[in-house]
């Protein structure tokens, strides 16, 4: 048997604990808050594993009942659970450390149906606050009703931060210009999946691009002129453009009213006491509009002055600041200018990660949270080992240097290709290791979250997928940056000389190969499989091929050739990846990521195929 998280202590006892159809749930009358959640997802469970439905009560537990109670004296967020012969007692120390329990119960029956081992638990979290960040402004916005399945998702692991990365993806009023093409979340579908998320003991946290990488703000007609560089609302779409740039200029006295104006109206949606202004990357600033005053002054003054007034607006309306830290890790002592309850979101996502950002900010006394990576931007499929790598890395430097929180992110960089359930793998690595920070080796925490969370009897299905990104010669950036800078007459002479490098058809070939294999091995191993698991096959078959096409895409540019038949297999292909994405995502940058697909394939090298250039003439 296995459990993800790992438990703090674990001493199994002689004998079981038969579930009967007699068997109650019983709910200590303290337990006051979404008392019944914790229940029901018991309940719920117990039936689909054992075929019994257990009836809920509250009150005083007799034996061959289960017992859902408080006990305070426990750690905060901890449980004890202990399954006798006779009953089985989950003591929580708060009702988060009920529902804790339940969820580590609920993984016990999943393994072992209604014959439970007798044994005793004791269990509580390393860090206080383990977070996943999503990225839902550049690429995807996931339907609400897939938000609320990530919620799920997170409390089955104990995750208890949850935060929507928001650059332009919300519905602010009067900002028509800034969301007509999009489609974005509304007031009342945040409001709505914030409550679902309290009562998983899921702090959903505002997090709102205020300073940097606001593309789509600072493209409109209306607010085009607070843009550190000029013009840059007359610039042509890029996903390179909406990374590197669009820093709004925090020298014109419209800015600071604008961004508070923003924050003001989106806070009010969020029970949560945090709000993350974000405040990262700002490429460009000292470089255009606030160049006179940089050189006056200096940036990092500039960029302080600039978030200590947004901070010191949030801590005035009761709201703890969160931001960021790579530009403040430069200058660690100017978290000093920053009220005291604001938290530096220091992050690296380097498989090899050091531990220097997050050494000088503990150093300076900053409140942090380190952030790690689940490696899934810009890929078909995530980048595991490195998402693993790096993850076991920022646990062990926020016990080294006392952080207060994990925040795994999954970014949408160039579009956010990558299916949203492919992130499971990487947010089960956070939770497991922000819980308990014992090493489990990689091949082996795969084959644990094969057998928890994909019901796979060999446990082989995760370390099947890990083989698969790295046999992407010519990923999806790669073709971007490609196409883009040829489009805007730049030269990018790594990438350029890269393509050239690929002009080995047998490394496509040996590479596709292999691909070839990992779908053979996951399609041959559907049968050790639940079947609720087996419809995420599909889609990583779907992806896979995505890589394949991409690798026979830059063999074709590598070699200047047209390949009508690879045309025909892309447009096939992205239809089959298109509705994929309709089946939890809303449209968001689908037409874009589609756009660029045909055109990196077919504009770069003047192929020109009527089937994709003249649509209209189609019959």
């Amino acid at each position: 048997m296995y459990l993800l998280p790992n438990p703090q202590e674990l001493n199994y006892k002689d004998g079981n604990f038969l579930t009967s159809y007699n068997t109650r749930i019983v709910i200590d009358p303290r337990i006051r808050e979404c008392n019944v959640i914790p229940a029901s997802l018991l309940q719920k469970c117990i039936t689909q594993w054992t075929g019994l439905t257990l009836a809920i009560i509250k009150g005083t537990p007799e034996t061959g009942d289960i017992f859902l109670t408080l006990l305070p004296e426990y750690n905060d967020q901890g449980y004890q659970l202990t399954i006798s012969e006779k009953n089985i007692f989950l003591d929580g120390k708060d009702y988060a450390g009920v529902l804790y329990g339940v969820q580590t119960l609920c993984q016990i029956v999943e393994q072992c149906g209604g014959i439970l081992p007798c044994l005793e638990i004791t269990d509580f979290p390393n860090l206080m606050h383990r977070g996943y960040y999503l990225d839902q402004t550049r690429g995807r916005v996931l339907k609400l009703e897939n938000l609320k399945k990530t919620a799920d998702f997170l409390c089955r692991y104990k995750i208890n931060e949850f935060q929507l990365y928001i650059e332009h993806t919300y519905l602010f009023r009067g900002s028509s210009e800034m969301w007509r093409d999009e489609t974005p979340l509304t007031a009342q579908e945040i409001m709505e999946l914030d409550a679902y998320c309290r009562e998983r003991c899921i702090e959903l946290i505002p997090s709102l691009a205020s300073f940097g990488h606001l593309y789509n703000l600072l493209s409109t007609k209306s607010h085009g002129t607070l843009c550190e560089l000029t013009d840059s609302e007359k610039q042509p779409f890029s996903y390179i453009d909406r990374m590197d740039h669009h820093t709004i200029n925090v020298t014109d006295e419209r800015a600071l009213p604008l961004i508070i104006d923003r924050i003001t109206e989106y806070m009010a949606l969020f029970s949560s006491d945090k709000f993350n202004i974000c405040a990262d990357e700002t490429f460009d600033l000292g470089k255009g509009r606030t160049k006179p005053l940089a050189d006056k002054k200096g940036v990092h003054r500039i960029y302080i002055d600039f978030v200590r007034n947004l901070c010191e607006f949030l801590v005035e309306k009761g709201k703890i600041p969160m931001f960021w830290g790579d530009i403040i890790c430069a200058k660690p002592d100017l978290i000093h200018e920053l009220p005291a309850e604001t938290i530096c979101l220091t992050w690296g996502y380097a498989a090899d990660q050091n531990d220097e950002q997050c050494r000088k900010m503990a150093q300076a006394g900053a409140t942090q949270y380190l952030c790690s990576g689940i490696c899934g931007w810009n890929e078909w499929i995530p980048q595991l080992e490195t998402s693993y790598q790096n993850i076991t890395r920022m646990c062990s430097y926020a016990e080294r240097y006392g952080a207060t929180g994990l925040l795994n992110t999954d970014w949408g960089d160039f579009g956010h290709i990558n299916h949203p359930d492919h992130s499971l793998p990487g947010i089960i690595y956070g939770a497991a290791f922000s819980w308990n920070n014992d090493p489990i080796p990689f091949e082996e925490i795969n084959r644990q979250i094969s057998m928890i969370e994909f019901k796979d009897r060999s446990g082989q299905f995760v370390n099947i997928l890990t083989k698969a990104p790295k046999n992407s010669l010519f990923g999806w950036p790669k073709a971007i940056i490609y196409y883009e800078t040829l489009a805007l007459g730049e030269q990018n002479l790594n990438v350029l000389e890269y393509v050239k490098s690929l002009a080995n058809e047998n490394l496509i070939q040996k590479a596709n190969d292999t691909l070839t294999e990992i779908c053979r091995q996951l399609k041959k191993n559907t049968v050790n499989m639940d079947s609720s698991a087996r419809s995420l096959i599909a889609s990583y078959l779907i992806a896979i091929e995505g890589i394949q096409i991409f690798n026979e895409i830059g063999s074709a540019i590598a070699f200047g050739r047209e390949d009508f038949a690879l045309a025909a297999r892309l447009e096939t292909w992205y239809m089959s990846y298109k509705e994929l994405w309709r089946e939890n995502s809303r449209e968001g940058d689908c037409p874009l990521v589609e756009q660029s697909a045909v055109t990196v394939l077919f504009f770069i090298y003047y192929i020109r195929i009527e089937m994709f250039f003249n649509k209209k003439r189609r019959t």
